[in-house]
């Protein structure tokens, strides 16, 4: 079995939007819109602050879909449009997803964009892995775990990408690879651990 999961280091997450912006360029995500978010803690707004200058602090959470062993978005898609693959990556199959929304109201992760319109990207065309799909007006996306690149043993963009090395990628049903080790040793958890959803995104300090 396999089970491909990020753990994230928030000690060395700085903040920059660089995974954000490669996984928009890698996977066609049109524009205003964004697969992967970099969350601003406690904070209503990007880049915010706590405190009163100067002596302010500011810590960062990145979030996208958690790819949940028990995912919330699976059980109430009422075509099967949402499901999980043999790597445990939980996807979307756009020729059978209807637009109900369905699985938005479910996720307790906020991980889903939805198509309103037909999309618009600032090019004027498509760009990033030719591997993609292009989704249509009228259905949900989000990320995949960078379905075309990990099926050819490549780690996602938001991992290449990231200039802090803050991400792991890997296999966790291998008790010796580097996620799964890290997370034992770092004591790493997730996000929403009452929801039951058990992510297979893990995050560490």
């Amino acid at each position: 079995m396999t089970r491909l999961a990020i753990a994230i280091n928030l000690d060395r997450c700085v903040g920059c939007h660089t995974c954000a912006l490669s996984c928009k360029m890698q996977n066609n995500v049109p524009e205003g819109m964004l697969w992967n978010r970099v969350l601003t803690e406690d904070c209503d707004v990007m880049d915010g602050a706590l405190g009163t200058y100067p002596n302010v602090t500011r810590t960062f959470l990145p979030v996208a879909c958690q790819h949940c062993q028990n995912a919330a978005c699976q059980r109430v898609c009422p075509t099967g449009a949402t499901y999980k693959d043999d790597k445990g990556r939980v996807e979307i199959d756009y020729d059978k997803c209807i637009g109900c929304r369905m699985c938005m109201a479910a996720c307790p992760y906020n991980a889903r964009n939805f198509n309103w319109q037909t999309p618009v990207r600032v090019t004027g065309a498509n760009y990033g892995d030719a591997e993609v799909p292009v989704r249509p007006k009228g259905v949900a996306e989000k990320c995949t775990l960078c379905k075309e690149r990990t099926d050819r043993g490549e780690e996602p963009m938001c991992v290449v990408c990231c200039p802090a090395h803050a991400r792991i990628f890997g296999d966790l049903d291998d008790p010796d690879s580097e996620i799964s080790q890290t997370i034992l040793n770092r004591k790493a958890w997730t996000l929403l651990e009452g929801q039951g959803t058990r992510p297979s995104v893990h995050y560490f300090e």
